[in-house]
């Protein structure tokens, strides 16, 4: 479960990956100022400390899906993985990172999958009171409950940049989503090596 604050956040998350895609192999071609979000998930640091959110952006006819961590300080060695800091008017100061440089989300992902789990339930909390707020991305990994889940290093994890532009991959296992528009979706791929 995530609990979601309503808060400010300076820059706002699309406008600081706005300013990072171009530099992105992915998201070259892409004008900052003609992205729009088009649904969010989210996934839980077991240990409570990292915020693990995906944003599926559209970016003229195409679909871009863009995994992000937010942190409460610096990842030691993940500078290359780094888009920028924002303030959050509730948590301070954030770290956020394309999350495939960042080992937090590869496990959630990699357990995910494995375990046939899916995105969690998102809540805010209003005096006193939890409100469920509804999704608009729902995400299921192709594995089963209990399932053994592999090490992050002991698997190849293929995260989907550009939705629709991959196809499934004989055998590796997998995460899928539905939005608005869209069905079944192929985000992100797990193989053991």
């Amino acid at each position: 479960m995530a609990l979601l604050h309503r808060a400010t956040l300076t820059p706002p998350k699309l406008e600081l990956v706005a300013g990072w895609l171009p530099s992105q192999p992915f998201g070259r071609a892409v004008e900052a100022e003609h992205i729009e979000r088009i649904a969010a998930f989210r996934f839980d640091d077991p240990a409570g400390e990292v915020g693990i959110e995906t944003l599926l952006v559209g970016a003229g006819d195409r679909v871009l899906q863009i995994p992000l961590t937010y942190r409460n300080a610096p990842l030691d060695g993940a500078e290359p993985w780094l888009i920028g800091t924002m303030e959050h008017s509730v948590l301070g100061t954030r770290w956020v990172y394309d999350a495939v440089g960042d080992p937090v989300y590869l496990a959630e992902l990699v357990r995910v999958i494995a375990t046939g789990d899916g995105e969690v339930e998102q809540h805010y909390e209003e005096n006193g009171v939890r409100i469920t707020k509804e999704p608009d991305a729902r995400v299921h990994g192709s594995g089963h409950p209990g399932a053994d889940v592999p090490a992050v290093g002991a698997v190849d994890v293929s995260v989907v940049r550009v939705v629709g532009e991959a196809s499934d991959d004989a055998g590796a296992a997998t995460l899928r989503g539905t939005w608005e528009g869209t069905v079944d979706a192929l985000l992100a791929t797990v193989r053991t090596r």
